[in-house]
């Protein structure tokens, strides 16, 4: 397996920090920089320059970062796979997900749950950003398998359907808007909006069913931004203003009558969640049992 320097390796070509990497390890800093040291003379040649407080890669560093990346994902296969011999039913490793903020809040807990209780030698991890950011700490090897709004394009990337969710028009129940139940595309244009932050899934989901009218956000009254759906969502319980959130995440708001649902007139909002894998992780144990669970959950 991976040897102890190769790991602090990991962690400070990761975040370029020998400070990050020994807060993540929970080893001193003089500790990080000896088990470089120890790699560097084993290699024969600097993997990190350090200039000025900044830490970047050298060409012999990013030749050994690409490589224990490949590594640490046989590393976790072999785990996943050895462990399974004796007990088809029992899994044994680690899977590290990521999940666009509506996904993380509102649909994935309960199945990482249910995962959990069946899988107690799995040791589980969830970062919670936008889909965008989701994206990148994929790219990045920070997690091994995505969720996220919108099938990505991406050249290097393999994706596969899980679910679809509404997004609805609401406002607070005490707002001035919620007098009225339908308003058409063109009053949209006049009314006051609070959205999410760019990178959002949410967001591109109303620009793309904006587009199917000749309309983009831009033509909007947007008076807010907010990052996060339980952020926007506190935002429009206070505030006079429209807003677009997921079904799910407004449901107990629009139940207790806090949240009114508007209509608006022909535009109809879905977004499409699926699962995000880098190109040859395909067949990766950890992400094709959990796959296969999350849908079962949803009776696919």
């Amino acid at each position: 397996m991976l040897s102890f320097n190769h790991l602090v390796f990991i962690e400070v070509a990761k975040y370029l920090s020998f400070t990050r990497a020994s807060e993540v390890l929970f080893i001193s800093q003089p500790a990080i920089s000896k088990h470089i040291h120890n790699l560097e003379q084993y290699y024969k040649t600097p993997l990190f320059e350090r200039k000025k407080g900044t830490v970047t890669l050298t060409h012999a560093g990013k030749i050994l970062q690409q490589h224990l990346q490949v590594a640490v994902s046989l590393a976790q296969q072999i785990e996943f796979d050895i462990g399974s011999v004796y007990n088809q039913q029992l899994l044994k490793g680690e899977l590290k997900l990521g999940a666009s903020t509506t996904i993380a809040l509102y649909v994935i807990p309960a199945v990482l749950s249910a995962f959990r209780k069946q899988n107690e030698a799995v040791k589980i991890s969830l970062l919670n950003r936008n889909s965008e950011n989701v994206m990148t700490a994929l790219l990045n090897h920070e997690i091994d398998l995505a969720i996220i709004e919108g099938k990505d394009k991406m050249a290097n990337v393999n994706s596969q359907y899980f679910l679809a969710e509404r997004v609805v028009a609401v406002c607070a129940s005490k707002s001035y808007l919620a007098k009225q139940q339908t308003y058409s595309l063109m009053e949209l244009k006049n009314i006051p909006l609070s959205l999410r932050e760019r990178g959002s899934g949410t967001l591109l989901a109303i620009g793309q069913a904006l587009a199917e009218h000749g309309m983009k956000i831009g033509d909007l009254n947007v008076c807010m931004r907010l990052g996060g759906t339980e952020a926007l969502k506190n935002f429009i319980l206070a505030d006079d203003s429209l807003g677009f959130l997921p079904l799910k995440a407004v449901a107990k708001e629009l139940e207790r009558g806090e949240l009114i649902q508007l209509n608006i007139d022909g535009l109809t909002i879905e977004r499409h969640f699926y699962f995000i894998q880098r190109l040859g992780d395909e067949n990766n144990g950890m992400n094709k049992a959990f796959i296969k669970f999350a849908k079962q959950c949803y009776n696919f």
